[in-house]
């Protein structure tokens, strides 16, 4: 379709972009028809320059990434997932579609160097999660909420703190660990072994101790990661959830209710800790900060599991967090109290304006930095707004 000269010019031109955008301090850049190509840069969208790609030009810059197994498969399912490298520069996550007949491609920046927990500023509560013997550990958020970022952090600190053998399945392998006390094997799936059924069944035959899946999506996913977690070994993975309630809820609706009583008696077992992320734009505007909410197993809390009685674990968090554990408003909180964030940022990523506003009033001490508006009461009818919204909205 493409002569060898031209995909090489067109890879030429695709690493050159891809080097701006770490320049940049990107995270993303989108390629599609009929659009600029753009960077995204802490949370905002920038597009590189005015000249606008045609449908050819972003089919031939996709190509330019791929194999020939990738582009065949392309061809076959329409989209496509894979990783590359650019010498010197980093590590790319990238996602080829097919969008009215025309294909885009997403590209996000894997940063070479693993982030440490102060780097990142993670919670204590979760350094204590990863030396975990035994469990179930769930990061949950948004797409681009950072998870991928926190948990190589956790992989690295086990890492540096513990003997054992860590094994990652992931497609595709976003950060690459090197040996420190733990042996590491990355695997990807569609390189290092033909599918996900494969790459976990074979798992516990490679002596784990540590096991990192990088996105539950199914089913039988799920079915392994409670397996791992029975068997004696820790095993962490990402969902795509709002929060500890959601991924719970998500879980449960994996499987037929026949099976409800058992899992929910699996998982008030085996659960080890909910971590739930979003990225909060720091009061400055030159950064974002991670607002996390933690759910730790407790007796109370795998009671609560067990009953299903998941609109209750909220309540518990807020009131545990001597044992480690917190909520988004409480997280939200202490970013507004240590200055990280602003009083408007701060209600806008609240679960309860209400709640958290009250919080800020009688016990921050920091000045109420309150806009206009929301001394006006409009930020009430803004909440009670978004209230109406979420009960509408599906789980």
């Amino acid at each position: 379709m493409y002569s060898t000269e031209l995909l090489e010019e067109a890879r030429k031109i695709m690493f050159h972009m891809l080097t701006k955008v770490v320049e940049y301090g990107g995270s993303d850049l989108f390629i599609s028809a009929d659009f600029p190509p753009s960077i995204k840069h802490q949370g905002l969208m920038k597009p590189i320059g005015q000249q606008t790609l045609t449908a050819d030009k972003t089919k031939l810059f996709a190509y330019s990434l791929m194999n020939e197994k990738q582009r065949q498969e392309f061809e076959t399912e329409l989209e496509c997932n894979f990783a590359i490298s650019v010498p010197n520069v980093s590590r790319f996550r990238i996602n080829v579609f097919q969008q009215q007949l025309q294909v885009g491609m997403v590209i996000r920046t894997i940063t070479a160097e693993i982030p440490n927990f102060d780097q990142l500023k993670l919670p204590e509560s979760l350094k204590h999660v990863m030396m975990a013997k035994r469990g179930l550990v769930l990061v949950v958020g948004a797409t681009g909420s950072g998870k991928s970022t926190s948990l190589a952090a956790m992989i690295d600190h086990r890492n540096e703190n513990s003997a054992g053998h860590i094994i990652t399945v992931e497609d595709p392998v976003e950060y690459v660990h090197k040996h420190k006390k733990s042996m590491i094997t990355h695997r990807e799936v569609g390189v290092d072994s033909h599918s996900w059924h494969n790459a976990l069944k074979n798992t516990l035959r490679q002596a784990p101790d540590v096991i990192l899946i990088g996105e539950i999506r199914d089913t039988e996913t799920m079915e392994h990661a409670i397996a791992f977690a029975e068997t004696g070994h820790l095993c962490l993975g990402t969902l795509h959830a709002n929060n500890a309630n959601q991924a719970l809820d998500r879980i449960i609706n994996f499987f037929p209710e026949e099976r409800r009583n058992q899992l929910l008696m699996d998982l008030s077992s085996n659960m080890k800790a909910i971590i739930s992320q979003r990225l909060v734009r720091t009061e400055d505007g030159r950064g974002r900060r991670a607002a996390i909410e933690i759910l730790l197993n407790t007796p109370l809390i795998g009671d609560n599991i067990l009953k299903g009685q998941f609109h209750e674990l909220k309540e518990i968090m807020k009131k545990s967090r001597e044992l480690g554990m917190q909520t988004f408003d409480q997280a939200l909180y202490d970013l507004y109290n240590e200055g990280s964030i602003s009083y408007e940022e701060a209600l806008r990523n609240a679960d309860s304006m209400n709640e958290l506003r009250l919080q800020i009033k009688l016990k921050s001490t920091r000045q109420n930095l309150a806009s206009p508006a929301e001394n006006s009461g409009f930020s009430m009818v803004q909440e009670a707004s978004q209230e109406k919204t979420e009960e509408a909205a599906p789980e």
